[in-house]
């Protein structure tokens, strides 16, 4: 496949993916009706390897079919379900699992017959994932599990969970992850919670009273979910963010259009300097986006340390979406306020990217400590 091809891949699909998005955005629904546009996409196949049925593509790879799905659909919701989708379970699964798991949960999660989710947020605080207060004790050959874990993508919908718990003192060899099934007695998955945007991509809460998970179905070795958790963090971050690249674009463009055909006292609003600036602007944060997500996963790809690459790109990426939608609204005018035209419902789909994921706080955070400060 081509640059190109990876790029179009939900084409097709496009106008499944884009049908009823008012509509579901009001009820705050998943959609699942879009879902087998998704499966049949083979988006989801993408980064996983041929013999459990995967396209084998890579890191980079993955990032340019996400983006192209980011630009096709509208529904950014469904496309965010979609990359937690691909990142939560089947990632680290394909990476850590046994052989036994893999082939027994990679199929259907690359088919999307099953939905997961990973269970990491806390109600206490989802940036101080290391001292997690999910406890997991061993009980010969089951661990048996307490607590509660919040705030978790797809966990209404959710077939599959993996989830990271203490089995171990606080800090970053305390933590060990473990494959669930939703169903099974002890778990509880709470509804999904109202939310201010994403709202075709449900969260909820996961209570645990316990629940008892065998030995076998462990992912890694018992405190080595820290690892688990790296790796997948930086995949999360370079997924999500890659379809928020592909918004980012058909954002502008569709502004410019705007902005051209648009009169007011007797010219195109584009030739107004206050609107041009703006829009100058827009293209210099997606442009800015795009190259540090690109060198990044380029980077993470090379098997080289991007620590720094990646909590700069997930604030720059995360941030400027976020000025765009705003100044997206503003240069559509009354337009921008109306729910029927879409454009605010970006602006508030825009906002839990500065959230998600370590917030730009925590990024910066990080950055400092890096930098020895």
């Amino acid at each position: 496949m081509t640059d190109d091809d990876l790029f179009h891949l939900a084409t097709p699909w496009a106008d499944k993916l884009n049908a009823d998005i008012g509509e579901l955005d009001r009820n705050g629904a998943f959609p699942s009706d879009k879902w087998p546009a998704v499966q049949d996409s083979g988006i989801l196949r993408t980064p996983f390897d041929p013999e459990y049925g995967g396209h084998g593509r890579s890191l980079t790879e993955t990032m340019r079919v996400l983006e192209g799905l980011g630009h096709t659909s509208h529904d950014a919701g469904l496309s965010f379900s979609t990359s937690t989708q691909i990142v939560s379970v089947g990632v680290p699964l394909q990476q850590f699992g046994s052989e036994e798991l893999k082939r027994r949960h990679l199929p259907r999660i690359m088919a999307g017959d099953v939905i997961t989710a990973h269970a990491i947020t806390e109600e206490s605080g989802g940036s101080d994932a290391m001292n997690s207060t999910t406890t997991a004790v061993r009980d010969g050959d089951h661990y048996v599990v307490d607590g509660s874990k919040m705030f978790i993508t797809n966990a209404p919908v959710a077939g599959l969970f993996l989830l990271y718990v203490r089995t171990g003192a606080p800090g970053p060899f305390g933590l060990t992850t473990l494959l669930v099934e939703a169903d099974t007695p002890g778990l509880t998955v709470g509804p999904a919670m109202d939310k201010i945007g994403l709202r075709t991509s449900p969260i909820g809460t996961l209570t645990f009273d316990g629940l008892r998970v065998p030995v076998s179905q462990r992912v890694g070795r018992e405190g080595s979910g820290f690892i688990v958790l790296n790796y997948v963090m930086k995949r999360e971050v370079l997924f999500a963010f890659s379809i928020t690249l592909g918004e980012m674009t058909r954002r502008l463009a569709d502004t410019i259009r705007f902005a051209k055909s648009r009169t007011q006292f007797g010219q195109t609003i584009g030739s107004y300097q206050a609107v041009s600036h703006k829009i100058a602007d827009m293209k210099i944060s997606l442009e800015t986006a795009r190259k540090w997500l690109r060198d990044t996963g380029a980077k993470v790809e090379a098997g080289q340390d991007a620590s720094i690459d990646l909590a700069a790109t997930k604030t720059v990426v995360s941030e400027a979406n976020l000025r765009m939608a705003l100044d997206a609204v503003q240069i559509h005018g009354g337009r921008g306020v109306l729910t029927s035209h879409g454009v605010e419902r970006e602006l508030r789909d825009s906002v839990a990217g500065t959230i998600y994921s370590g917030t730009s706080e925590i990024q910066r955070n990080r950055i400092a400590a890096l930098l020895g400060l």
